[in-house]
């Protein structure tokens, strides 16, 4: 199984830059997961709620430890995230286009972390929905 089916199986999620702007995919991701019933946290420090949703500001606030972390953020917010998740034990990251650089990729390489890249979770959901599955 590909890094990529081994991460869609995983069934808790944070959405790490989700944001209440339903046009953007920080928000649109974390419906998605919800939709097909993927237990989803959305993570940012500007909200403290979003469609009666708590919001929480790091991942170590969320009441559990989540298995993804879904990132839609820039690069420079992106290494302390990585840095955030290894020390809670996760060890999935999915990158989002324009999420990463270099450095992030060489961090997550060095942290140990397993992630995708040049990929979309709305996308792979989407797709799934068109073909009925």
């Amino acid at each position: 199984m590909g890094i990529k089916n081994e991460i869609m199986n995983k069934r808790t999620w944070a959405v790490v830059g989700v944001t209440d702007k339903t046009d953007r995919f920080g928000y649109k991701i974390w419906k998605i997961l919800k939709k097909y019933d993927y237990v989803a946290y959305g993570i940012s420090p500007k909200y403290d709620e979003i469609d009666g949703e708590i919001i929480y500001p790091k991942l170590k606030d969320l009441p559990e430890t989540v298995e993804v972390v879904d990132i839609v953020v820039n690069p420079t917010i992106a290494a302390g995230v990585l840095r955030e998740a290894k020390e809670l034990g996760i060890e999935y990251i999915f990158f989002q286009p324009d999420t990463y650089d270099d450095k992030v990729i060489a961090l997550a390489d060095e942290l140990g972390l397993k992630y995708i890249l040049d990929d979309c979770v709305y996308a792979t959901l989407k797709e799934i929905e068109k073909n009925g599955h």
